[in-house]
């Protein structure tokens, strides 16, 4: 990427203008929201919930998500020029990103999600981001939300038409008009793990409820 390039996209109306597409273009879905109710419910009664999300899906996701505002939710997003992009189009709709992945800067962005969580009771996790392998769900969701003593919710993004990219992902974005519908899954309570192994069966136990609304495509 060229030095003009990463400047272009890092820039403050770049961002802005990304923003903008994003929200036009996305109030063209027909865009149906199921199961909300039962996490909303318990974060007004003072939970704590961690929504989470493969990478291949978040964008339909982000026009809708402007509902939460309020609650100024946190999200973690790397601090590549990419992550630069997402960052500014994030906090345009009410979000607060906190820079770091699991290459670069990943243990103070956890710990400034997790600070934030227990402030405001809503962040979000992409569990493969940013840089995959698609559908691995790494350690930073459990991490975060036990730390948090927070519910992870799973949702996941489907529309009747889309294309696909050739990317590790197979990051999807629905045409134009396109039926999108949200869905949110139940709420998965996590328990506290005695021994290293069961960690590790809390993180397969969320990849393996997830893996099954990853859209694999050949």
């Amino acid at each position: 990427m060229s030095r003009m390039l990463k400047k272009t996209i890092s820039s403050n109306w770049f961002h802005g203008f990304v923003y903008r597409f994003i929200r036009l273009y996305a109030s063209t879905f027909r865009l149906t929201v199921k199961n909300e109710d039962e996490w909303m419910d318990y974060l007004k009664k003072g939970g704590r919930v961690l929504l989470c999300v493969w990478h291949q899906q978040f964008f339909s996701a982000i026009h809708y998500f402007k509902t939460y505002k309020k609650y100024a939710p946190g999200l973690m997003i790397s601090r590549s020029a990419d992550g630069d992009l997402i960052a500014g189009v994030a906090s345009r709709t009410g979000w607060r990103p906190a820079r770091g992945s699991s290459s670069k800067g990943g243990k103070s962005a956890m710990m400034e999600v997790i600070s934030h969580l227990k402030e405001t009771g809503l962040a979000a996790h992409i569990m493969d981001g940013p840089r995959g392998p698609i559908g691995k769900d790494k350690a930073g969701a459990i991490s975060i939300a036990l730390a948090a003593d927070a519910v992870i919710v799973p949702f996941y993004l489907s529309a009747d038409k889309a294309w696909y990219s050739n990317s590790w992902d197979k990051f999807f974005i629905p045409k134009p008009f396109a039926r999108v519908t949200l869905t949110y899954d139940r709420m998965i309570p996590l328990t506290k793990p005695g021994i290293e192994k069961d960690f590790e069966a809390l993180r397969s136990q969320v990849e393996n409820i997830m893996i099954e609304k990853l859209k694999v495509i050949k």
